[in-house]
């Protein structure tokens, strides 16, 4: 692409968004969109998925077409798109007619430049009828993951979009995800685009985000020990069923917490207010089952905490995703018990073939990372075909030295391993922990199995701490299980585990070390937090008078800036990261101004470098 397509596109990204320059892959995704070449992008969410096609549909000629699965996400984008100085608009069944002919006419009259629609609409003879009499400068498809039944969430509407390639020969299809594995994308490649499509994919690190893993023990303890830590601030609690959902979120309410339930049991109308109320910060927490999450478009996520593992790593990688969209750090807390797993798997009983042979290894596979004691952030990123070249990422429990281990874990991981080969592989996890604990159990008698070598080898211990190491090396893939009985069978890596070969990582049963401080240098450093909180207030102000979720307003990042700069008129204010030409206009002298009564008040204030002074 020429030099001057590039500085095209580098104005539009500052004219109407207010950034200098383009995050990685964007520039060679814009460039497959004015090439004209069909393309599938992978991007991590909050690496700006969303700004490789509308930055491209301003520059073409034309209207581009926005595949978008929920209402409410697409709501937020056009929100924001016209904010920022643009005109989108959405069809969806929430309108009624006269809006939808008013948005027909401005397509005709070529007043718009993206239009929004949901598959299962675009896919209709009307409308794709319309559409062919008008001039299409491409198709985004996002979150396309859904149209491959590999993918963790399929959407068998998105399987309609195949017929774009047919119906519209000439027209660039692009595909947009932030999570799909290789087989996902080929898979996406296959259903939507042309032919030779340029695949574009992004690191899966997301490198503001905290990962911490724990075992679940008190949850509603653990849960609020987080919320405490982020008082005032937006967070999403997961929970396994409606059930839990229902009863955490009455215990958090209960003990002062401003939080929302959402499951798939409530009515249409409840979950649109709930999900609304969190958008525009009435309420900070939203408890969820799976079904909240695709259609939040909201940056400033300070937590994400599972109350139990999820069902995949690839549902994990999304879940918390939704944490630090604005890319500043951001905590994802997962407490987890073994029988997670169990409960997985029989929510999910009615699958066959290879479906279950699917589900049953994603299981393995969120286990053994919920096991493991390595750099979480290296986990998540090889499980998607990635290196991750850093020792220590500094940005998870294993690598900042919060997990205390067992000193002498060889030794013990080959007592245990041990133990299983003695008792023939033929019992599960609780047997073998009663056996290496000196158990009295009738049972154990009666087998003779208190005759053993193994017997009584770990009766120093607690037998929940010897059951917990077996989970882990389990886990760590040093042990499987097989059959309705889950007995214990030592895999070829135990075997190596036996001979010396290998060294397990073991953790302190029931133990961690005092958290440690993590990332210490804060996105808040040289931040006037008093004015950032008012500049917050003014935000939420303007964003209720308009009818949009206050960050589409501006973003927390913005915000920061402005109280760590404080801008004193309208010319400096346009220089603040995420202030366009159109914002500026709308919001610069108000905002100036709060700024400027702010500081006019006595009190402490940072001045620019982030040091404390006080006005006279």
């Amino acid at each position: 692409m020429s030099e001057r397509s590039t500085e095209r596109l580098r104005h539009v990204l500052r004219e109407h968004w207010g950034y200098d320059d383009f995050r990685p892959h964007q520039l060679e995704a814009m460039t497959a969109v004015l090439s004209q070449q069909d393309s599938v992008v992978v991007l991590p969410t909050g690496g700006g998925k969303s700004l490789c096609y509308q930055v491209p549909a301003v520059v073409l000629d034309g209207l581009a077409v926005v595949v978008s699965p929920l209402i409410s996400l697409m709501k937020d984008q056009v929100d924001a798109l016209r904010e920022s100085g643009i005109a989108a608009a959405a069809v969806n069944s929430s309108q009624p007619p006269e809006e939808r002919r008013r948005v027909a006419d401005d397509i005709r009259a070529g007043r718009l430049k993206l239009l929004y629609v949901a598959p299962e609409r675009l896919c209709t003879e009307r409308m794709l009828d319309f559409l062919t009499d008008c001039p299409v400068s491409f198709f985004a498809i996002d979150e396309a993951h859904c149209i491959s039944a590999w993918g963790h969430d399929f959407r068998p509407e998105y399987r309609l979009l195949g017929q774009l390639r047919e119906r519209f020969p000439n027209v660039g299809v692009h595909a947009y995800t932030a999570t799909a594995t290789e087989h996902v994308r080929d898979d996406i490649a296959a259903q939507l685009c042309h032919q030779n499509p340029q695949v574009i994919v992004g690191s899966f690190d997301r490198p503001n985000l905290i990962y911490r893993v724990l075992r679940r023990k008190s949850v509603f303890t653990q849960v609020c020990d987080v919320l405490d830590q982020h008082r005032d601030e937006a967070g999403i609690i997961y929970c396994i069923s409606r059930r839990e959902v229902d009863a955490l979120t009455a215990d958090l309410k209960e003990s002062g917490y401003r939080a929302a339930a959402y499951h798939a049991g409530l009515t249409d109308v409840d979950r649109h207010r709930h999900q609304e109320a969190f958008l525009k910060e009435k309420v900070d927490i939203v408890v969820a089952t799976v079904a909240f999450g695709m259609g939040i478009d909201k940056p400033n996520v300070r937590f994400v905490i599972h109350t139990s593992a999820p069902k995949s790593i690839e549902n994990y990688q999304q879940e918390t995703g939704r944490a630090g969209r604005d890319g500043l750090t951001s905590e994802c807390w997962l407490f987890y018990g073994p029988g997670d797993f169990i409960t997985w798997q029989k929510m999910q009983d009615d699958l066959t073939g290879v479906a279950a042979e699917r589900m049953l290894q994603n299981l393995r596979e969120i286990e053994q990372y919920c096991q493991a004691v390595t750099c979480r952030h290296a986990a998540l990123v090889k499980y998607f075909g990635q290196p991750y070249e850093q020792d220590n990422c500094g940005a998870c429990d294993a690598c900042s030295n919060e997990l205390e281990l067992v000193p002498d874990a060889l030794i013990t991981g080959q007592k245990i391993l041990s133990c299983v080969v003695r008792v023939q592989e033929n019992y599960g996890a609780d047997y073998v922990a009663q056996v290496l604990t000196g158990s009295q159990d009738q049972r154990i008698r009666e087998n003779g199995h208190d005759k053993l070598t193994t017997y009584g080898l770990l009766k120093e211990h607690r037998k929940a701490a010897v059951r917990e190491w077996i989970e882990q090396l389990a886990g760590q893939g040093y042990l499987m299980r097989l059959g309705d009985y889950r007995v214990l069978k030592v895999t070829p890596t135990g075997r190596q585990l036996l001979k010396g070969e290998v060294i397990p990582r073991l953790l302190q049963a029931g133990k961690a070390k005092a958290k440690t401080s993590i990332r210490t240098a804060s996105s808040m450093t040289g931040v006037d937090v008093g004015l950032f909180d008012h500049l917050r207030k003014l935000r939420r102000q303007l964003a209720e008078a308009r009818g949009v979720p206050p960050f589409v307003v501006f973003g927390d990042v913005t915000l920061q800036e402005l109280a760590r700069v404080r801008p004193a008129n309208v010319t400096a204010f346009r220089e603040i990261h995420g202030v366009g030409d159109h914002k500026c206009a709308e919001y610069g002298q108000t905002f100036v101004d709060a700024i400027g009564e702010y500081c006019q008040q006595p009190g402490p204030i940072c001045d620019q470098s982030g040091d404390i002074k006080s006005t006279p």
